[in-house]
This record gives structure tokens, C-alpha cells and sequence, in this order.
């Protein structure tokens, strides 16, 4: 079973798009996982599939997942390279994605290569992260004390001196703290509205760059009083402008890349 794909990356952190929009495909946790895989696959930080949408006003169902296999609620990253692949099949400058964090209106900038997204409305409550009890998600009962928030997926933001903290990646990903783990940031402030970010995604470990992640940090900052909410965010893979607008909405603007096409036997992967 031949099937095309897309490779993109947006500040490094690499997808592999699959377009089910004409047909389902075969793409069972396993299979995800072996696409994904980066000796053995094509090789991603998360695999994309794109179907027709089921709401109106949207223009593409859009999911992500990790390379572990498992679903994930949003990525930031990842929806620019989608806005920009519609953009550049269909002419779409300003797509809409139905995703599971809900609708997220893209616009794409033609001159300057840059797409903004509306990644939503930040939900602070325990409930929503989530947490595995009640709590003040502003200082979690953690070494650290990170402020947590979901942006469509789990994020614990540490605002830290340097970045040593993130040997233990992994084990905070997995903190009962977090019954659908967590994405783990760690934030160093520059300047109120310019921060350093390396991020542990769930499922996937360290990345180039996080897009939720970036939004996650710079909400939190502001809600510690620590940054404003319009910040540069820095990451691994190249800078990012995230805004937390008067509205409430996260606007996430930054580049997209399209890397290679290709297609894939999808028949030789684990089913």
C-alpha cells in the first residue's frame, strides 16, 4: 500500500503528514509509532494525519500523534506546517483546523513566510490539565513548584536559572501528579518579554522547538508576574512570537518548512 507523505518541520521539530482526506488509512498506534521511528521509519516528532473536517467552518480535520503511538490534543508547530500545506495546495491563506483542543484559525503571510495561529484559550483549572487532584495550577506540590495549564495538551512550566533540570525529563513527563503525563518546560526569563525555552514533549522527549509549549510558558510567565504577554520565546530550533491576547486567545506566530516528499509502504510497517 504506497502512500504519499509530507516532511516538514517547523523550527526543527519534524512531522511526518499523512492526507486520509481521500481515503482512511491504516495507522493503528503500533504503525504510528514505527513510521515515527528514527532508524527504522521515516522518522518524526510526531505523525500528522489530515481527514475531512466534521464542523462547519473548518477546513481540515487535523490529528496529531507521538511517536510513541499515542494521541496528542494540539501542536503548535505542527498546525503552521499544516496552514502552510493547504496554503500552498489550495491557496488557503487563512485555513481553519479542526482539532481535539477545538477550532484553530490559521493566517498564512505570504511575503513573509511566517503563519500566525489562534491556538485558543489557555485552560487553567486542575480539571483541565489535567491534575490528578485538586490544586492551585499556578504552583504545583512539585520540586520547583511549575505552573501548569493545558493548551489542548498538559504543560508544567518551570522557570528556572539554567537548564539542568532536564535530565529528568522523563520521570516528571510521568509524575502521578499527571494521569495523561505532562509536556515538560523549562522557561529562563531574559527579559519580560524575551525568554530562553527547552522542552521535554510527552512521548517524545527533548525537541528543536514546542509550539504549545511556547504558548504554555508565556501564559504562565504572565500569570506569575514574571513576563509580559507578548514575549519572544527562544527555543533549540529558532525563535518564536507568542501573545496572550485581551480576548484570551493565544496567538503563536513563527515559520514552517516543508522538508522532502515521499511515500511509504505502509503495508511494511507493524500493523
Amino acid at each position: 500500500m504506497l502512500t504519499a507523505f509530507h516532511k516538514m518541520h517547523g523550527l526543527g521539530n519534524d512531522f511526518v503528514i499523512l492526507d486520509e482526506r481521500p481515503a482512511p488509512l491504516p495507522l493503528p498506534p503500533t504503525r504510528v509509532a514505527a513510521l515515527a521511528h528514527r532508524r527504522r521509519g521515516i522518522g518524526c516528532d510526531q505523525l500528522v494525519t489530515l481527514a475531512p473536517p466534521t464542523l462547519p467552518g473548518a477546513d481540515v480535520l487535523v490529528r496529531f500523534f507521538n511517536p510513541d503511538g499515542s494521541e496528542a490534543g494540539a501542536c503548535g508547530n505542527a498546525s503552521r506546517c499544516v496552514a502552510d500545506l493547504l496554503y500552498r495546495q489550495q491557496g488557503l491563506d487563512t485555513p481553519v483546523l479542526q482539532t481535539r483542543a477545538g477550532l484553530l484559525p490559521a493566517t498564512v503571510d505570504a511575503a513573509s513566510g511566517l503563519i500566525t495561529v489562534d491556538m485558543g484559550e489557555p485552560r487553567l483549572d486542575w480539571r483541565d490539565v489535567p491534575l490528578a487532584a485538586a490544586m492551585d495550577t499556578l504552583s504545583l506540590p512539585l520540586p520547583g513548584a511549575p505552573a501548569a495549564l493545558s493548551m489542548g495538551n498538559p504543560h508544567a512550566t518551570f522557570f528556572v536559572e539554567d537548564f539542568s533540570l532536564l535530565d529528568r525529563g522523563a520521570a516528571l513527563e510521568n509524575d502521578p501528579l499527571f494521569p495523561e503525563r505532562a509536556n515538560i518546560g523549562l522557561a529562563i526569563m531574559l527579559a519580560p518579554d524575551h525568554m530562553r525555552l527547552k522542552v521535554h514533549e510527552r512521548g517524545a522527549g527533548v525537541t528543536e522547538a514546542c509550539g504549545s509549549g511556547a504558548c504554555a510558558a508565556v501564559v504562565n510567565a504572565a500569570r506569575r508576574g514574571l513576563g509580559a504577554r507578548l514575549c519572544t520565546v527562544e527555543l533549540d530550533g529558532g525563535a518564536l512570537r507568542i501573545e496572550w491576547a485581551a480576548n484570551n486567545h493565544v496567538l503563536m506566530t513563527g515559520p514552517a518548512t516543508a522538508s522532502f516528499e515521499g511515500v511509504v509502504d505502509l503495508a511494511a510497517y507493524p500493523s
